[in-house]
């Protein structure tokens, strides 16, 4: 990182602030921990902090150490709205481009407060004041904990924070078993393990928390809606709008069911299309180097990683896939290669 970067935010948080943090809409465990995380660090320096997510999200998560704290802008929008025009400082954590606020986006735009982006995906827009961005981090978490390193408030961790920031790269590195993992992740989870962070406890929350009605609907997925097509090593699962409400769908209940299709063995694409109102939500994972990020943004206006990204579509679930199906052949080569 930057030592000029670095000194600047350093100045910055010299003096008590009003700032808020936030993250892209349906924040997942490495948007939500990377957030809270920096939360807890920034007021043990003396700052007002809020927390404001997009919209809400997995029921899984609401368990992390200062998630009572956090606002809802959907649900809360006045506030919200307050709050951010009385910001000195913005966080942007797990986001490079500001439309992945949703509402929120114009409210963050017009703000005059300095804005200090946090990230690993791809490509960032030109919106931040300060961009510390590592496309190499598994995740946002991950790179959250060498920039406090950096700014020598790594004693501020606690096991509250410890906890966030474990979640983060535990759930944005599929378990460590993703090759964006390496061994400074590693050596990240065990200072987090000295600071007394059950990662035993974190793996029960987020991974062994489902519902009846969510197994069901996984079970339905894999047994219903699996299409498989050797020929390209693919697989392809999918549920819509009235599937969903067969199963009491709430946010977060097909959270992993993309990832059941790598399992097989020969797959390397794995797609998940899932109806939402009027659109398509569609999520990519790979293995191997398979661009998963290209695809989603050449072809479903997306993007992410290499092995996880995601898209969306304006067309019916029938057109969707079978669109998805005639441009999967442009990608032949990278697919059926060993």
């Amino acid at each position: 990182m930057k030592k000029h970067k670095i000194n600047e935010l350093k100045n910055l948080l010299s003096e008590s602030k009003n700032i808020i943090i936030t993250a892209h809409r349906n924040p997942d465990g490495d948007a939500i921990g990377s957030s809270l995380a920096l939360m807890h660090v920034l007021e043990k320096l003396g700052h007002s902090v809020l927390v404001v997510f997009p919209t809400n999200y997995a029921h899984f998560l609401k368990w992390l150490p200062g998630n009572e704290k956090v606002l809802v802008f959907v649900d809360s929008k006045e506030e919200s709205i307050s709050k951010i025009s009385n910001a000195d400082l913005i966080f942007c954590l797990d986001f490079n481009a500001l439309n992945r606020l949703d509402e929120m986006e114009q409210h963050i735009k017009i703000s005059s407060a300095q804005k200090i982006m946090i990230d690993h995906h791809q490509n960032p827009e030109d919106f931040a004041d300060i961009v510390f961005s590592d496309t190499n981090a598994c995740a946002t978490a991950e790179l959250l904990y060498n920039l406090l390193k950096e700014l020598d408030y790594i004693h501020l961790l606690d096991e509250h924070s410890g906890t966030c920031i474990y979640t983060g790269i535990m759930t944005d590195s599929g378990s460590f078993k993703f090759s964006s993992t390496t061994s400074g992740t590693h050596l990240i989870t065990s200072k987090l393990f000295d600071l007394g962070v059950n990662h035993t406890l974190v793996h029960e929350k987020v991974l062994a928390n489902n519902k009846p009605s969510q197994l069901k609907m996984l079970g339905y997925v894999l047994s219903e809606k699996l299409d498989i097509l050797p020929a390209l090593n693919t697989a392809i699962i999918s549920l819509t709008n009235s599937e969903l409400i067969k199963f009491d769908n709430e946010k977060g209940d097909t959270e992993g069911f993309v990832n059941y299709p790598l399992s097989i063995s020969g797959i390397k694409l794995s797609a998940f299309f899932v109806e939402r109102g009027n659109k398509i939500k569609i999520s990519f994972r790979s293995k191997g180097s398979f661009k998963t990020n290209i695809l989603a943004s050449k072809y479903f206006e997306g993007g992410g990683h290499v092995n996880a990204s995601g898209g969306t579509s304006y067309k019916s679930m029938k057109e969707t896939i079978d669109y998805f199906k005639s441009v999967l052949t442009s990608f032949n080569d990278e697919l059926t290669s060993n």
